[in-house]
């Protein structure tokens, strides 16, 4: 099989870099290791900058989101005893979209046969070949079966325990890690939000997180150690523990019920550079992670595949080659002030093991400072609805 693209990896960044290079009129093919319903499966993030919006509204996929999304124009930072209001429209003019990845990937996968967008599910044993020349190669396993798509140029969107990264030699590429001494436990119950907004809490027992998917379904998390058991936190004393960290106003307004999904994840600060070697190309978790604090992940993977896009666009249409040569260097600039923004939040609204009193009221410190300071505000503001392209 020969095509223009091969993109490892049906996620949202996979799924979203060939809808938009079909969009274009260049051929790609996209190869994912699991089942569909598996990667409709898992859980993750609900919170879209407006360049994640764009992007679905350019592939004229934003409907559903437009229609059951909800529009949010500020969130709440709580020091356990109050809530300061982030208001973002006031403080930069926008705002941005709780709506669920995994429902963003549904409407990426529901539009692909449609439009041209051909997914290889169960692809196992994806190897990448001769990604140094101008003629690389992926081949796979389906069936027993062992196939081989030539293609122009590979996009890896296959996140980080991918192989796409890992085809990189040693010798040209550099990571860039912390791994955090904590885990978010996260439940989601189809009962209403205890706030129309999200409310990231700091308190004594730990960091915990009020979030939601929909008016009426919730997405609740709390700090954790990273060797705690879920088999140790029934749905009451988790319920219990979010009243108690996200203080009085929230806890009153906290509807408990039965769990949907209940899980522990560890979480890191990770930089791989460069996202380019040859014709393989990184976009995503393959190149990078932040900590779910301010919603990055998804977002990230957005920006990543908005400048690959544009750059495979202008490749294969104009026969240039500035943007696939400036695409490392462009979407890391990016990165790593996301980066930046993700672990300054985490650093203030977590409890370290090794933080003692001192790191405590600093931070105590720093969220008053917050609470008081419009430039203060602007600067998260401004960060969190995500910076520009």
């Amino acid at each position: 099989m020969k095509t223009d693209v091969a993109i490892i990896g049906a996620g949202p960044a996979g799924l979203m870099l060939a809808h938009l290079l079909r969009q274009a009129g260049i051929d790609v093919v996209v190869l994912e290791r699991k089942s569909s319903d598996y990667v409709l499966s898992r859980i993750r993030a609900g919170v879209l900058e407006q360049v994640t919006v764009d992007l679905l509204d350019e592939l004229d996929l934003g409907e559903r989101m437009h229609k059951e999304g909800l529009p949010h124009e500020g969130f709440f930072l709580a020091d356990g005893e109050r809530l300061i209001h982030i208001n973002m429209a006031e403080l930069t003019g926008r705002s941005v979209m709780v709506y669920g990845q995994t429902e963003v990937t549904r409407d990426l996968m529901d539009a692909s046969a449609a439009r041209g967008v051909e997914v290889v599910y169960e692809a196992e044993d994806v190897a990448l070949h001769d990604i140094d020349s101008e003629s690389p190669y992926v081949t796979y396993l389906k069936n027993g079966t062992e196939h081989r798509v030539d293609a122009r140029f590979i996009a890896g969107c296959d996140g980080f325990h991918g192989p796409s990264r890992k085809a990189i030699p040693d010798a040209v590429g550099r990571a860039y890690e912390r791994v955090y001494p904590f885990g978010w436990l996260g439940i989601l119950a189809d009962v209403p939000p205890c706030n129309d907004e999200l409310i990231y809490a700091n308190h004594e027992n730990g960091f915990a997180l009020a979030s939601m998917r929909s008016k009426t379904r919730s997405r609740y998390y709390i700090q954790v150690p990273l060797d705690e058991k879920l088999s140790d936190w029934p749905d009451d004393r988790l319920w219990d523990e979010l009243a108690t960290r996200l203080g009085p106003d929230a806890a009153s307004h906290i509807t408990r019920g039965p769990a949907l999904e209940k899980s522990i994840a560890p979480l890191r600060s990770y930089v791989f550079e460069p996202m380019r070697y040859g014709s393989l190309f990184l976009a995503g978790d393959s190149a990078h992670i932040v900590p779910p604090t301010g919603a990055k992940g998804l977002n990230l993977a957005s920006s990543d595949v908005a400048y690959l896009s544009r750059a495979m666009i202008q490749y294969f249409k104009d026969g240039k080659s500035e943007g696939i040569d400036a695409y490392s260097q462009t979407a890391l600039a990016r990165v790593w002030k996301s980066e930046r923004f993700s672990w300054t939040l985490t650093t203030l609204m977590h409890r370290f093991p090794d933080g003692g009193a001192f790191g405590r009221r600093m931070q105590v410190a720093e969220l008053d400072y917050i609470a008081g300071s419009r430039a203060a505000q602007t600067s998260i503001a401004e960060n969190y609805i995500g910076l520009p392209l």
